[in-house]
C-alpha cells in the first residue's frame, strides 16, 4: 500500500511529506553519529530504508508519534484534527520509507490531572463538585457508566477514534505513572529540580513564582492534586517534602503515581520517557513548546519534531472558543458532511487560519469529490500529493459521487423533497441502474442535503422577479427545451440549450445568465451546473419551473 513509493516521496511538495522528511532527518540525527547519519541517508534516499535499519543497530526502534488530548472534556474538533494530521504525516513518513520502519502513535490521555472546574451541560453537576482536585481517574463518573469521569472520557475518546478508523496505541497518563514507567524520568528532573525552576520560573507572575513547584504530590490523606510548594527534596531517597493542607509535613516518593507533574513538566518528561520523535500542536502553545523543549533537554531527553497549525475562526473571523460556543462540534459537521469532507478540510493549509461554520461544509463536501475525480487522471508525481491520498493513506476509493452536494441541495429545495426516496425516484431516469447499494456514497450525501437544507438552505431562500430581458430569456429556454425529447437525460445538451439561450439574449457576461437563472429559480446566488441539475430533475418539471419563475409564480414563496 506504502510501498515502493520512495522516489515520489522525497520530490513530493504537500505539506505531510515535508513534515515526514523533516522527521526523518531528526531521528537520524537524534540516533546515529554525523557518519553513520550521512551513510544511512544514502541508503534511504536509495530506496533502501531496509538495508539501512539492518545496518545501524540504533535505528531499529520504532518512530513515535505522539498526541495529547485532556479529559476533562469530551473528544472535539480539535482533537479529531490532531490526530488525522498526525496520522497523514505518519502515512507519509511509511511513504518515505518504503514502509519499512515501524511507527506508533500514541494517543495520550491526560487523565492524572485534578479536576479544577466541573464542566458545562455534564449530569450530576453536585458530584464533581464534591470530587473537586481529584485525579480524573478518582472523580466519580456523573454518566454512572464508568468506574471514573476520566474512564467515561478515555472510552469517548477511543470510540471516537475507532469511528474514523484511526491507527493508534491508546495511552492513560494515570496508568503510565503508576507502573513505573516514568520513574526514571521523574528521578532525573527531581535530580535536575533547580535546572528545572531556571526554565519556569522566568515564565510565571510574581505571585505564582512563590509557590511553583513542578511536582504535584497526590495527598495521601485526601487524594487531592495539589498545587503547594516543594519544600525538601531527597534525591537519594527519591521523595519530596510538601505541607498536605489536611496533614501538615509530609513525604512522598516522586515515583509509582505519588506525584504528577505540573503539565508543561509533564509534556517534557513525556517527551523523554516515551523517546516521542514528533508531536504537532497548535499555535497558541508555541512558547509552550519551547519552554517544554528546554525542560526535555535539562533532563537529557530530545524533544520532538513537530510544527504548530494555526487554529480556527468562526464565521465573522474571530477565534473559537467553546466558553462561547461559536464554533462548530464534530456532532454537527457529521450530520451536514461526510467524515472524508472534514479530512479533507483539516488536510488544506494547515498553517492558514480558516473559518470553521457550517457555510464551509458544502464546499469542503464537493472540492473532496472534485479532488476524488482528479486523482483519477492525474499522474502519480501529482496523486501523492492529492489530498485524497493523504485522506485514505494512499488507497482514494475509485469513485465517489455521480453528482455534487450543491447539486443535491437545489435538487432538495425545488423538489420540496424530504426523504432520500424522493430523492431517488428523480434518478430513476438519470442513472436507472443506480441504488444506495451501488451507489453509497450517493445515498449517504442525500442524506446530508436533506439536513443541511433544512436547518441553513431553506430558512435563507430569497427567491425575485425576473427583469424583462431575463423573463425573455427564460421563457425561450423553455421552448428551447421542449423541442428535445421529454425524456433527455444528457446534461451536456440541455447545459448547451442554456448557454445559447445566454448568448442570444445577450447576456455580459455570461455568468449574469446563470446568476438569473439560480436567483430566479432557486432563490439563491450561486447553484449546479444547470444542465445537470435538469437533466436529474427531469425535463418536463424544468420548464415548469422556467415557466413559474417568468410568471413571477416564485418570488412569491
Amino acid at each position: 500500500m506504502l510501498q515502493n513509493l520512495e522516489t515520489l516521496s522525497r520530490e513530493a511538495r504537500s505539506w505531510p511529506f515535508e513534515q515526514a522528511r523533516n522527521l526523518l532527518a531528526h531521528v537520524l540525527k537524534k540516533r546515529l553519529s554525523d557518519a553513520e547519519r550521512d551513510a544511512a541517508k544514502l541508503l534511504i534516499d536509495a530506496g533502501k530504508t531496509d538495508e539501512a535499519l539492518a545496518t545501524f543497530e540504533a535505528l531499529n526502534k520504532p518512530v513515535i508519534l505522539e498526541t495529547g488530548y485532556g479529559p476533562s472534556g469530551l473528544p472535539h474538533m480539535g482533537t479529531f484534527g490532531e490526530v488525522a494530521r498526525t496520522t497523514m504525516v505518519r502515512n507519509a513518513f511509511r511513504a518515505l520509507t518504503g514502509d519499512h520502519w515501524a511507527t506508533r502513535l500514541i494517543a495520550f490521555s491526560d487523565d492524572m490531572d485534578g479536576l479544577r472546574k466541573v464542566p458545562e451541560g455534564i449530569p450530576n453537576p453536585e458530584m464533581l463538585r464534591e470530587d473537586l482536585h481529584l485525579p480524573l481517574t478518582k472523580v466519580r463518573d456523573p454518566f454512572g457508566t464508568h468506574d471514573s469521569f476520566g474512564a467515561h472520557n478515555n472510552a469517548r475518546l477511543r470510540a471516537f477514534l475507532d469511528s474514523f478508523g484511526f491507527d493508534y496505541e491508546f495511552m492513560s497518563s494515570t496508568e503510565t505513572y503508576r507502573s513505573g514507567r516514568f520513574d526514571a524520568a521523574l528521578l532525573t528532573m527531581l535530580e535536575r529540580f533547580d535546572k528545572v525552576m531556571g526554565i519556569m520560573l522566568p515564565t510565571l507572575g510574581e505571585e505564582r513564582r512563590a509557590t511553583y513547584s513542578p511536582f504535584l504530590p497526590i495527598s495521601p490523606i485526601t487524594g487531592h492534586v495539589l498545587q503547594v510548594p516543594t519544600l525538601e527534596r531527597n534525591v537519594e531517597r527519591g521523595t519530596i517534602v510538601f505541607d498536605d493542607p489536611a496533614g501538615g509535613r509530609t513525604e512522598v516518593p516522586v515515583t509509582g503515581g505519588h506525584v504528577k507533574l505540573q503539565w508543561k513538566p509533564d509534556w517534557a518528561m513525556r517527551w523523554t520517557a516515551l523517546d516521542v520523535d514528533y508531536e504537532m500542536s497548535g499555535k497558541d502553545l508555541i512558547e509552550s513548546v519551547r519552554e517544554s523543549s528546554k525542560l526535555c533537554r535539562a533532563i537529557g531527553g530530545v524533544p520532538p519534531e513537530g510544527f504548530n497549525y494555526e487554529l480556527f475562526l468562526d464565521v465573522e473571523g474571530k477565534k473559537i472558543s467553546k466558553s462561547k460556543g461559536n464554533g462548530l462540534t464534530m456532532e454537527e459537521w457529521l450530520r451536514y458532511g461526510t467524515p472524508e469532507s472534514l479530512s479533507w478540510y483539516m488536510f488544506q493549509s494547515p498553517k492558514s487560519a480558516k473559518s470553521l461554520h457550517f457555510n464551509v461544509i458544502p464546499r469542503a463536501t464537493d472540492d473532496y469529490l472534485s479532488f476524488i475525480e482528479q486523482y483519477k487522471t492525474q499522474e502519480p508525481a501529482k496523486q501523492i500529493d492529492n489530498a485524497v491520498w493523504h485522506i485514505h493513506a494512499g488507497q482514494p476509493p475509485e469513485s465517489a459521487s455521480p453528482v455534487s452536494f450543491a447539486l443535491l441541495l437545489n435538487l432538495v429545495g425545488v423538489a420540496n423533497a424530504s426523504t432520500k426516496d424522493q430523492l431517488w425516484a428523480y434518478f430513476a431516469k438519470y442513472l436507472p441502474d443506480a441504488t444506495p447499494e451501488s451507489e453509497p456514497v450517493l445515498d449517504r450525501l442525500m442524506g446530508y442535503a436533506l439536513n443541511y437544507y433544512e436547518d441553513f438552505v431553506k430558512p435563507s431562500k430569497t427567491y425575485r422577479l425576473p427583469d424583462d430581458k431575463e423573463k425573455a430569456a427564460l421563457l425561450d429556454l423553455a421552448e428551447r427545451l421542449k423541442a428535445l425529447p421529454a425524456d433527455t437525460t444528457d446534461g451536456e445538451v440541455i447545459q448547451g440549450e442554456v448557454y445559447a439561450v445566454g448568448k442570444a439574449h445577450e447576456f455580459e457576461p455570461l455568468r449574469a445568465w446563470f446568476q438569473a437563472l439560480y436567483e430566479v429559480l432557486l432563490g439563491a446566488s450561486q447553484g449546479p451546473r444547470f444542465g445537470s441539475f435538469a437533466a436529474i430533475y427531469g425535463l418536463p418539471q424544468t420548464i415548469a419551473l422556467l415557466e413559474a419563475g417568468a410568471s413571477g409564480e416564485l418570488a412569491g414563496r
